[in-house]
């Protein structure tokens, strides 16, 4: 199995997803080719958590510009974690 570290690279932290945590859901940008499956065994792992479900998405990449240079940013994958009710708050978020 991949490093749980790898799978995982950073959480999005936005007015959304801060509105999401109430109801203990945490979004991550994760690796690309990674399923659903690695990411709950990661997330469980790094954080010792129980993951309830999770949904993914890919973030199509954007046309951008930068005066007369032109160029695409970079398409990545995001996963929304839910955690069981009986699981505790993931420490990483307390200070958002």
């Amino acid at each position: 199995m991949k490093d749980p570290r790898d799978i995982i690279k950073r959480p999005v932290i936005t007015e959304r997803t801060s509105d999401m945590m109430a109801e203990k859901k945490y979004v991550f940008e994760v690796e690309l080719r990674a399923n659903k499956t690695e990411i709950k065994l990661a997330i469980e792992q790094i954080f010792k958590v129980k993951v309830n479900k999770v949904n993914t998405l890919r973030m199509p990449a954007k046309p951008k510009r930068y005066g007369r240079h032109a160029g695409y940013t970079s398409e990545w994958k995001k996963a929304i974690v839910s955690l069981s009710a009986d699981s505790k708050e993931l420490e990483f978020f307390e200070s958002v």
